[in-house]
Order: structure tokens, then C-alpha cells, then sequence
């Protein structure tokens, strides 16, 4: 069964944690941490202890989060003092392990977090991923150590914890070991898509990590963050292609900023999305290149998550819009914006002042509103193994197996791109040109015209005209004046080899026929103009 981060991940929108109210109202659908949730069942492996905190397979989430930061901080700072070098095939099934003992030891500093073991898996891949995304050392280990880890209040009800970096980068989410089993199997795979292709959907992970304690391994993941929250989300849609049970439940629209599904996009948004003719070309070929790796790993069942942000809207509302500059001191991750991904340049439909800050796609709905789309596809380590084709296998049997979210790869990827190109992102109705207006109303077929004289250059043809009097488009007026001898002599000779080689391919025919046949289809290819009217007062080619 598709786990419930699949159906519902508005999780993946990042917070800044300033204040509880800016938590509220990107992250509605639960209580911020700290509050009391103890009537809140547990699902999966989160759970809440009796003092309302968040626990994660027993661990609080604010001794997780301590172990991570440390962690991090201790792997960061030793990888840096390892020399750079090409990264070998051995380097993605590296494991490093360190312990961390609560009274600190000759590697670790003290703490009063207990005593945890934290991992990092492919230690020098990771590292060469941040780097092809421009984050220097420092600015990771800033981001997601100097200070708190921010919880998000709605990580959905797939069990899994999420945290956002203060400066708004960085998520951090916890995942089973299926998916990371899974992840590890894709890194050379995703390394080498890396080389071919940074401009990607797909989601960019900067590291794996597992933070062993209490005799419990917590895997978590570190990955971009899609959602800025610095920009408010006027809509959210979980779109997958399917349209069984793909309709946002009764508990979800009573979100402030609910996340809706494909039934719900199709309803709200007939028209779609409506994009410029560059950037909706961008969009389909990022899809469609990113769709064709994940079917080549067999991964089903992902998700585009997407944001959309109203600017004409947002302008109507006192300073909804304002962006907190101090989120963007550190150095920005390279093409970690939506805009980027796809390889788009901004248009016109975009111009707004938040757009090179924030990389929204600019785009239009059906009222002529002005929009910034974010986007990215997520929940990617699904691979369709034997679980998968039972689910599918039986949900079949009950609904039309087509209609289902999980599918086979290649069937679920190419209705993945229809769904994405065909209903949700819709190209603008361009104004045609009016060159290619004026061929098609005064199109008029040709006739095969000998290959040497079309290569004759225009500029020859328009010499001759004006010099010997003939009008434009007027074959049958005859010239005024003698052509000069320089014109006849190049035009005798460009005829003369072309008779040549038409003269060559009729051998069989008599040196009188020759003439006539030849004769015949120059006219027809000039037009109607004969061999005297081109070449006044001289000997027709003598071959």
C-alpha cells in the first residue's frame, strides 16, 4: 500500500520558524510542537509522550534533533580535512560510524542527549553532490547546526519526521529502512545523472544518515526544500496522474492551506495552468527526462508536488508578500529553485519583484492572474517490487487497474507526463507571425526547379532583372535593355552545365529530341521564360 507521505506530503514546505503563527499557517493541520497532543494516536513510528512532545521510535524529537546536529557537525568538519579525489564505485557502499557518549570523549564534546551512535553513509558521494550544487562546507554545516532545527507541524500521517533549517534550505525527514536501502542502491545512478543533468524535478539529496539510539536506528535523509516559506501558498496539489480516490478528504479542505489532489485539480482548474511557449517546453522536457530515469529504476507511485502562489492576490493583501532577506545571507544551493530546474529564463508573465529572489515559474490561470508555480516530483523511493504489484494486482480486481495510483514504471510514468502536460500545465495561445501568414495565404506550388540553378544566388537573379528591364513577376514583359556580358556569360554557363547533366540522363534519345526535352522543362522551371528572354541575343547553349 503507497504510504501516506505519498498521498499527503505537504510536509516538504519549509517553515522559518519565527514566529508560531507563520508556523500555522504554512503547516495548519496539526498542533506546533510543544503542545499538549496527547489525545493524537500514534501513527507508524511518531508518536507523543505523556509531556506532549514529539517521539520518534521512542527518541524525543528534541534529542533527535540534537543528535543530528552533532553529528553533522562532527562528519562536515572531518570530511573537510580529507584531500578532494574523483569519486570511485567503492565510495557509495561506505559507511562511517562514530559514538557519541554523553560525558563526550577525546572526538566528541559532552552532552545531555544520552548516548548515541550516528552514521553517514557515502560520506565522499554526499560530498561531491553538494559541491555540484555550489554548498560549500561551511554553509551546510551553518545551515543545519547553528541553530535549532525548526519541526514542522504537519509532516502528514505517513509516520515520518520533518524538520526545516532556519534559513529555509534544507529539510531533513526521516525514513524507513526500505528507503534507504533503496537510496543507497540508486546513488551511482543518481551520480551519474547528476553529471548529464543538474537541471532536474527530481528531488536533490545532500545526505544520508542514521542516528542509532536506544537500540533503534532513526534514518534520516537531507534533501531541498521545494516550498519556500517566505512566500505564502494560496494553493497546494499532490498530483500523481490517477484519479482513483485522488480527492482531498473532508479533514483536509478544513486546512487552512489544504493539499488537494488530481480530481481536485481538474475540477478547480480546468484550463490548467497556462504557461509561455518557452517555459511550457521546459516544463514537459524536464518531466519527461526525469520521468524516463525513474522508469529506468523501476520507481512508481512519486508525486509533483506543487505550490501556487497568487501575486495578484497576495498585492491585495497588506504585506503578505514580504520576504525576509536574512534568510538569504549564506550562499543559495544551485538549481534548487523551480525556475532552475527547468532551465527556463523569466518572461513577462513573471515580472514581479520576488521572482530572481524566490525562483517561482511565472505563470497565468484562467481569470489572467498572474501566478508563481514552485514544483518538484517527491517520494521517489518507491521502487515496484513484489508489495507493489500484489496492491496493484488487487486493486485491479476491484477498479480500473489504469485509474490506480500504483502501477507498473513505463505505464506509470507515461501517464505521469500526459496528465502533467496535457491537463495540468497548458500553453499559451501565441499570436502567429506575420511572415507565416503571408506564405500560407499566397502559397503557391512550385515546380521542381534543376538543383544548380536554385543554387544561383538571389542576389545574381535581382542584378539581372533590374539590369536588363524586366519587372518582378513579370516573366512575360521582355527586357528593355541588353543584360551586361558579365551576367550573360555566368548565366550561359550555369544553364550549360545544367543541360549537361539533364542531357546525360537521357542518352537514349535522339540529339533533336535532346533539345526539345531539355528546352521544354527549363521553361517550366523558369516559369515560362524561355531561353531568349534570359539570355538575349545569344546562342542557345551549345553543349
Amino acid at each position: 500500500m503507497a504510504t501516506a507521505a505519498e498521498d499527503d506530503p505537504p510536509g516538504l514546505q519549509g517553515n522559518t520558524g519565527n514566529s508560531a503563527a507563520a508556523r500555522k499557517n504554512a503547516y495548519p493541520d496539526g498542533p506546533s510542537p510543544g503542545t499538549s497532543q496527547t489525545n493524537k494516536k500514534t501513527i507508524g513510528h511518531r508518536g507523543i509522550n505523556p509531556t506532549g512532545e514529539t517521539t520518534y521510535k521512542k527518541t524525543t524529537s528534541s534529542a533527535l534533533k540534537g543528535a543530528i546536529q552533532l553529528g553533522i557537525t562532527h562528519t562536515v568538519g572531518s570530511l573537510s580535512q580529507k584531500p578532494e579525489r574523483d569519486v570511485l564505485l567503492q565510495d557509495f557502499e561506505v559507511m562511517e560510524s562514530i559514538f557519541f557518549p554523553s560525558e563526550g570523549s577525546n572526538l566528541t564534546p559532552a552532552h545531555h542527549y544520552g548516548d548515541f551512535r550516528f552514521k553517514t553513509y557515502a560520506p565522499m558521494a554526499f560530498r561531491y553532490f553538494r559541491e555540484m550544487f555550489g554548498i560549500r562546507p561551511d554553509d551546510y554545516m551553518y545551515s543545519l547546526c547553528n541553530e535549532e532545527l525548526i519541526e514542522l507541524s504537519n509532516p502528514g500521517a505517513s509516520g515520518s519526521l520533518f524538520y526545516v533549517t532556519r534559513d529555509d534550505e534544507f529539510i531533513i525527514k526521516t525514513v524507513q529502512y526500505k528507503e534507504a536501502e533503496f537510496l543507497q542502491k540508486l546513488l551511482p545512478g543518481y551520480f551519474m545523472n547528476l553529471n548529464q543533468n543538474k537541471r532536474t524535478l527530481l528531488p536533490k539529496f545532500y545526505g544520508l544518515y542514521c542516528v542509532q539510539s536506544g537500540g533503534k536506528n532513526i534514518r534520516i535523509v537531507v534533501m531541498n526544500n521545494l516550498l519556500p516559506s517566505s512566500v505564502k501558498m494560496h494553493l497546494k496539489y499532490d498530483l500523481k496522474g490517477s484519479t482513483h480516490k485522488r480527492r482531498a478528504s473532508g479533514k483536509e479542505r478544513d486546512k487552512a492551506v489544504p493539499t488537494f489532489k488530481d480530481l481536485d485539480f481538474m475540477q478547480d482548474m480546468p484550463e490548467g495552468l497556462i504557461l509561455e511557449g518557452e517555459t511550457f517546453s521546459a516544463v514537459c522536457k524536464t518531466i519527461q527526462r526525469d520521468c524516463l530515469l525513474l522508469q529506468s529504476f523501476k520507481i512508481m507511485d512519486y508525486s509533483l508536488l506543487l505550490g501556487v502562489h497568487n501575486v495578484d492576490q497576495a498585492r491585495a493583501e497588506a504585506g503578505a508578500v514580504a520576504v525576509d532577506q536574512a534568510r538569504h545571507q549564506i550562499q543559495k544551493p544551485l538549481y534548487c529553485t523551480a525556475l532552475e530546474a527547468i532551465q527556463s529564463k523569466p518572461t513577462r508573465m513573471g515580472s514581479v519583484d520576488m521572482e530572481d529572489k524566490t525562483g517561482g515559474i511565472p505563470a497565468k490561470n484562467s481569470k489572467g492572474e498572474r501566478l508563481l508555480v514552485y514544483m518538484g516530483i517527491i517520494d521517489i523511493l518507491q521502487s515496484y517490487r513484489l508489495a507493489k504489484k500484489i496492491e496493484h494486482s488487487w486493486k485491479a480486481l476491484v477498479h480500473d487497474g489504469d485509474t490506480v495510483s500504483v502501477h507498473r514504471p513505463s505505464f506509470y510514468a507515461d501517464r505521469f507526463q500526459r496528465f502533467m502536460c496535457n491537463t495540468v500545465f497548458k500553453k499559451t495561445a501565441g499570436k502567429s507571425s506575420p511572415i507565416k501568414k503571408r506564405r500560407a495565404v499566397g502559397h503557391i506550388p512550385l515546380k521542381k526547379v534543376p538543383v544548380l540553378l536554385t543554387q544561383a544566388s538571389s542576389e545574381s537573379r535581382s542584378d539581372v532583372e533590374f539590369e536588363s528591364g524586366m519587372q518582378p513577376g513579370r516573366p512575360d514583359i521582355l527586357p528593355k535593355t541588353l543584360p551586361n556580358i558579365s551576367t550573360m556569360k555566368a548565366t550561359e554557363h550555369t544553364v550549360s552545365v545544367s543541360l549537361e547533366n539533364m542531357i546525360s540522363a537521357q542518352k537514349e534519345a535522339s540529339s533533336a529530341d535532346q533539345s526539345k526535352v531539355l528546352a521544354e522543362p527549363l521553361e517550366e522551371s523558369l516559369g515560362g521564360i524561355s531561353l531568349s528572354d534570359v539570355v538575349p541575343q545569344v546562342n542557345t547553349c551549345s553543349v
